[in-house]
């Protein structure tokens, strides 16, 4: 735990930790020392705290295929690279996702249940085994009466062959095969093509240790942690041991009842609850606690996605040293709370988040503003460590743009907006390290129906979070937080560490099945004198008093420190909200860092705050009243030669509608004296949320219009005071004012869409390395590069002097 005055102390600069991070992506791979070099360079000048090294698909000619000592001798010198400039470097543990590779053959692969149905007559039959895809392997025969047959029985098989009785008339036969799903690593590397491993399988784990994990973290030694992204091991439930492990964890036999997961009888239901159960503790014994203590033996922290299929419970998490998640939505419940919940319970004081992953879709369309704002939803979901999704390698001397992922945005260099982006990672790095510290305070727990989860099926059965999260009715957590409120998810593990007597407050959605251990610790809350609620419209009449009136939009975490309480607080809307406190509050400002003590505090649209509630008097100062400066005629520069403008200019007009960079605005005006002087550029005008109709519900964007298209420098007589990026579009000049004429410069930057909508190098690019090493990506949304895009001074910018 920490005391106020320590965090109040550090958080103008906090320590390193906390820094925005960002997935590199290497492609090819295809990466030279002078690049790595540049790349990391420009990372640390920027404020980026490190780097995840990814390994994906080729965007040109392969000079170091996965897994080779070329790329390994590549990996060591960027990590130690990294190392020199005090970043953090941590490493994906294969290509793509999820782990496999050339080294994964047909038993130590994916495999999935397959059922032949087929109805026969009263005839004895023999039918050959005979696999129809290679790796095939027979599991087991039943037979049963009649057309809809209520029970079945296994059949005899020998030597190959499955022997069916002669019986009655009509009859129907189950057969059950093992196969290899067949699903390859996504994205691979040139050289890590392959079949996904078997994640319940502890064979499969050490092989890719063995092949690929060790030498990959031997090569990077030291690092940050080492990597597995999010579960995407599609209709994966079988592993050949799956009988003998069913038996000794259910404590009764699977074979002569494994029609049941198939046909609908007594029991069935609380069967096949026990098949996901054994599936998860698979996946936790044979998978992550492999992982973890392989890496342990390092000394290195395993991090992980641990969400997805396989049937990834939210207490797996627990076998991993660093929780990860991803994706926003504050009110709801998205994979970054299933990691949080996790983190909070289990008691680990940093949880991470994919950051940015559809991000204003597509590459290099996302904004300083689009970025503060998903941050600060996945703060609000519980987070306190950013990863970037992410960082293109890109050679420079390439043609056009260069080489970006198929998806998400290019946050790098490349972007001319970036002269912002220290100040804007300084200010998202001030928030994470805030809520690293002390614990944050849930006071309601949501139960996740695990047990009807394993068993209610869908489009995919197998992920577990899904599942639950279709489950929980949608009102209960918008519930919760509309109402000022924070919650954390729990589950039957969950609760063999949390007492019943410190809940006030369980939702159980309605109908939900309940084992009967997880039963008794509900009744101990009630007994305990805390409140069950399993009806969503009773649930705000069982609320406890949010810390301050809710107000709409607005989330609130709360963390307890050692002596003081602290919130962060976003406006998540594209309009200001006003938050007024019962008793004067502290108020951190994450952006300039500068502290103050209010009772009303306006929130401009997608902006933060740190609050500590004080005894401190409110300040006292007579409130200051601005006028207008009288500003002279506005020229711009795109280049060296200035010509007359008339504000508001927009960029995209004829002749520049693929321009991406900068340009500078400039005026003069006069002052008398050097009073408080301040540039307010306007507020920007809200859009509907559907103005971009082709962006998928998963794309975050901010919808506003702002005044400056999209990041502004502000230099006052050649003193740079500061950027804009996001409201409030005001600056304080009264540091650079003088007596006299004063020179104002506005120096816009767009974002590199415009120069993305007419790069055909990069279509030309995406054409020849599909031909050569096949379909292994789709430019996502790249034909709407050029849509809605608005640069340029947008707002007639005003120069206030206090009266």
């Amino acid at each position: 735990m920490a005391s106020v005055d320590d965090v109040r102390r550090q958080f103008r600069e906090p320590p390193a930790e906390g820094r925005p991070m960002v997935r590199w992506w290497w492609f090819g791979p295809s990466v030279e020392r002078d690049e790595i070099d540049r790349e990391l360079n420009a990372m640390a000048a920027a404020g980026l705290g490190g780097v995840e090294v990814a390994f994906v698909y080729p965007m040109g000619p392969v000079t170091a295929p996965f897994g080779s000592p070329e790329v390994l001798e590549l990996v060591g010198y960027a990590a130690r690279t990294a190392r020199s400039l005090g970043l953090r470097f941590d490493v994906t543990l294969g290509s793509g996702w999820s782990y496999g590779g050339p080294h994964i053959g047909p038993s130590l692969a994916a495999r999935r249940l397959h059922w032949d149905r087929r109805e026969i007559g009263a005839a004895a039959y023999d039918v050959p085994i005979v696999p129809a895809w290679p790796g095939d392997e027979f599991v087991a025969a039943y037979v049963g009466d009649g057309n809809v047959p209520s029970s079945y029985v296994e059949v005899p098989v020998s030597d190959g062959v499955i022997h069916v009785p002669a019986g009655g008339q009509p009859r129907e036969v189950l057969i059950a095969t093992s196969r290899v799903t067949g699903q390859q690593v996504k994205r691979a590397a040139a050289g890590a093509e392959g079949h996904t491993l078997d994640h319940y399988s502890e064979a499969a784990a050490l092989e890719h240790i063995r092949c690929v994990a060790e030498p990959l973290l031997k090569a990077a030694m030291p690092v940050g942690s080492a990597f597995c992204d999010s579960l995407e091991v599609y209709g994966a439930d079988w592993t050949p041991a799956m009988f003998s492990e069913f038996s000794s964890r259910r404590g009764y036999d699977l074979r002569p009842r494994l029609y049941e997961l198939l046909v609908d009888g007594p029991g069935a239901r609380e069967l096949r609850i026990d098949f996901g159960r054994t599936l998860s503790e698979l996946y936790e014994d044979n998978f992550l606690k492999v992982f973890r203590s392989w890496a342990a033996g390092y000394g290195v922290p395993f991090r992980i996605q641990s969400y997805g299929e396989p049937p990834a419970t939210m207490s797996s998490y627990r076998h991993a040293d660093i929780f990860e998640g991803e994706g926003w939505g504050w009110k709801g419940i998205p994979e970054t709370r299933w990691a949080s919940s996790a983190a909070s319970v289990y008691g680990r004081s940093v949880v991470s988040a994919e950051v940015w992953t559809w991000v204003h879709s597509p590459s290099f369309r996302a904004t300083p503003l689009d970025l503060q704002g998903e941050a600060h939803e996945h703060f609000l979901a519980g987070v306190n460590q950013l990863i970037g999704h992410g960082w293109p390698y890109s050679p420079t001397d390439g043609p056009g743009l260069g080489w970006i992922f198929y998806a998400s945005g290019a946050l790098d260099d490349r972007n001319p907006w970036w002269p912002a982006a220290t100040a804007l990672f300084a200010s998202l790095h001030r928030l994470s390290w805030v809520l690293q510290q002390g614990t944050p305070v849930r006071p309601v727990k949501i139960y996740i129906p695990t047990s009807d989860a394993y068993v209610a099926g869908g489009p995919e059965p197998l992920n577990l979070y899904r599942v639950a999260r279709r489950l929980i009715p949608p009102t209960i957590p918008s519930t919760i937080r509309e109402a000022g409120l924070d919650f954390d998810l729990i589950d039957d593990d969950a609760i063999t560490v949390l007492d019943p007597a410190d809940i006030p407050l369980v939702v159980v959605p309605a109908g939900t099945t309940t084992p009967d251990r997880t039963t008794r610790w509900l009744d101990e809350v009630t007994a305990s004198g805390g409140t069950v609620v399993t009806d969503p419209t009773a649930l705000a009449r069982h609320l406890p008093p949010p810390p301050f009136p809710p107000v709409p939009d607005v989330g609130v975490v709360h963390h307890r420190l050692d002596d003081a309480d602290l919130y962060f607080t976003a406006n998540t809307s594209p309009e200001p909200r006003t938050l007024t406190f019962p008793t004067p509050v502290e108020h951190w400002n994450p952006r300039t860092a500068d502290l103050t003590t209010t009772q009303t505090l306006t929130l401009h649209p997608y902006e933060s705050a740190i609050l500590i509630p004080t005894t401190d008097d409110e300040s006292s100062a007579t409130p200051e009243r601005f006028v207008g400066v009288v500003l002279g005629g506005w020229t711009v520069a795109f280049g060296k030669e200035s010509q007359p403008v008339k504000l508001p200019h927009r960029w995209e007009e004829p002749g520049r509608t693929a321009y991406s960079g900068s340009a500078t605005y400039r005026t003069e005006f006069e002052l008398e004296g050097t009073t408080r002087l301040i540039l307010d550029l306007g507020p920007g005008e809200p859009v509907a949320p559907d103005s971009e109709p082709y962006l998928p519900a998963n794309s975050y964007r901010a919808v506003i219009v702002p005044p400056v298209g999209v990041a502004a420098g502000i230099y006052l007589n050649g003193t740079h005071c500061g950027d804009l990026w996001a409201p409030p579009y005001q600056l304080d000049l009264t540091d650079a004012a003088r007596t006299g004429v004063n020179e104002l410069e506005i120096v816009v930057h767009n974002t590199a869409a415009n120069a993305l909508s007419a790069d055909q190098h990069l279509l030309e690019t995406a054409a020849e390395v599909t031909e050569q090493y096949g379909r292994r990506f789709d430019l996502q949304h790249i034909e709407h590069a050029a849509d809605y895009l608005n640069s340029g001074l947008l707002a007639v910018p005003r120069v206030l002097r206090q009266a």
